[in-house]
């Protein structure tokens, strides 16, 4: 007898999330099955906006300027144009989209990263470990 993917208990909601599935509220992650948060999360914010979803993967976006000597150099905060804080505030979003699924414990955790991608590698590390 096959196994229906979508009636297999193996897949569905962990029993202890506090959120279910849903389309406008994302996982929550308690500490606890974290490969399925971890998917559901993803999932989420690729939906959301696959550019915040990059973001969290590759690292976030950072202003820079060329010198006439062709130097490339990060922007100070003073020197940011409307592009640039469009850029910033897409780097705040992917963070807020992985800060406001995290329980206390876990939010502890990652509370010191700066990027969206520092704070998906370290909940990474903590639940799954490195090769």
């Amino acid at each position: 007898m096959k196994i229906n993917p979508l009636r297999d208990p193996k897949m569905s909601t962990p029993q202890d999330m506090l959120e279910g599935q849903s389309i406008t509220r994302p996982p929550y992650f308690n500490g606890q099955h974290y490969g399925w948060w971890k998917n559901q999360r993803e999932n989420y914010i690729q939906a959301e906006d696959y550019e915040l979803w990059m973001l969290i993967k590759n690292g976030p976006l950072v202003p820079k300027k060329t010198k006439e000597d062709g130097t490339i150099l990060i922007k100070k905060p003073e020197e940011f144009d409307s592009e640039d804080y469009k850029m910033m505030e897409k780097n705040a979003k992917a963070k807020k989209l992985l800060y406001f699924g995290l329980s206390l414990d876990e939010y502890t955790r990652i509370s010191e990263c700066e990027s969206a991608k520092d704070i998906w590698d370290a909940l990474q590390i903590a639940h799954e470990g490195t090769n």
